[in-house]
């Protein structure tokens, strides 16, 4: 079932603790941290070369065995710094951490991604691409979220639904592209199986044929609204409701839409499901979870600028069971 507003599921990049948390924060060390660390490391650098260098070979002792081992540590570490960092990392491949299950089955949580900043430097995202974006203040669920600028902090990673031009619609659960029906065969409706309650669900389990037939499947548009783009959610009962109905075999509401975008008039919200599904305008791309009833996205908060847009997944790297292509 989907799961309350402060529970929804968001694939983020974030620290936190334990060795999987250090290993992303490692990863996404800011950049202005790495050049000091590289400019202190090589300072030290520096500052024992006389002594290496003047020491000669018939008088070296341990002391200088122990100092020639720092001295290529230091070399390893500012090696690592600049290549890693300073150009790997800006321009071509980062690690990303999965802690929620908006992406499940594809992802599931705890995974190690790998995401290729590369490809979109010369291409432009496609259908079906799993991204890593940065998202608009509209996916907040909470402040923490937010940094002192009013800017999202965080990393979203969802599938690539809608480009450029395309006609993008759900009718019931069921996804058309310009006109034509679309068979998602990575998407599920889930349940979270977790018997410890905590914010974010950490594992699921496919809802079976009946089940899945108890929920309601939502509706969904781009609609020109008040002059702007926006997402529409919607079912016979109600549209961008700030309190969706509920069907009497539901647990919790069919869907959950961005603050922004709530209307509250009833008639309003008939009169907006009324107007015609708008293409995706240029330079907006509109993603969703596969996680379909327990992923807060584009359906909620609308598109994503192509300029937040950080790389495409290639694959799992971690847990080593796990390992596999990110398709």
């Amino acid at each position: 079932m989907p799961l309350p507003p402060s529970s929804l599921s968001f694939a983020q990049a974030q620290a936190g603790g334990g060795t999987r948390e250090l290993i992303d924060t490692l990863a996404r060390t800011p950049l202005s941290k790495v050049v000091i660390f590289v400019v202190v490391l090589t300072v030290i650098r520096v500052a024992i070369y006389p002594y290496m260098a003047k020491t000669a070979t018939g008088k070296r002792s341990m002391a200088y065995a122990w100092t020639r081992f720092f001295n290529e540590m230091l070399d390893a570490f500012i090696y690592a710094g600049v290549f890693v960092f300073m150009l790997i990392r800006p321009f071509g491949v980062q690690a990303f951490l999965i802690p929620s299950g908006s992406m499940w089955p594809a992802l599931y949580v705890n995974d190690f991604i790998v995401a290729n900043k590369a490809v979109y430097r010369y291409t432009d995202p496609k259908e079906g691409d799993i991204v890593v974006f940065r998202p608009p203040i509209t996916a907040r669920l909470n402040e923490d979220q937010v940094d002192a600028q009013g800017e999202m902090k965080v990393d979203f990673i969802k599938r690539c639904i809608g480009v450029p031009g395309d006609l993008i619609e759900m009718k019931e659960g069921v996804l058309y592209r310009n006109g034509n029906r679309v068979d998602e065969a990575y998407t599920a409706y889930s349940e979270c199986t977790d018997t410890i309650p905590q914010l974010e669900c950490q594992n699921f389990k496919m809802l079976t044929a009946d089940e899945k037939k108890l929920i309601t499947k939502t509706s969904f548009k781009i609609i020109k609204y008040k002059g702007a783009y926006i997402p529409l959610d919607f079912t016979d009962r109600d549209a961008n409701s700030p309190r969706p109905e509920k069907a009497p075999t539901e647990e919790y509401e069919p869907y959950h839409v961005a603050a922004e975008f709530l209307i509250y008039d009833p008639d309003e919200e008939r009169r907006a499901e009324s107007l015609p599904a708008e293409r995706i305008p240029k330079g907006k791309y509109l993603m969703m979870g596969d996680n379909r009833n327990n992923s807060f996205d584009g359906r909620g908060w609308g598109l994503v600028p192509r300029e937040w847009i950080i790389g495409r997944a290639e694959f799992t790297w971690w847990p080593l069971p796990r390992i596999h292509l990110d398709r």
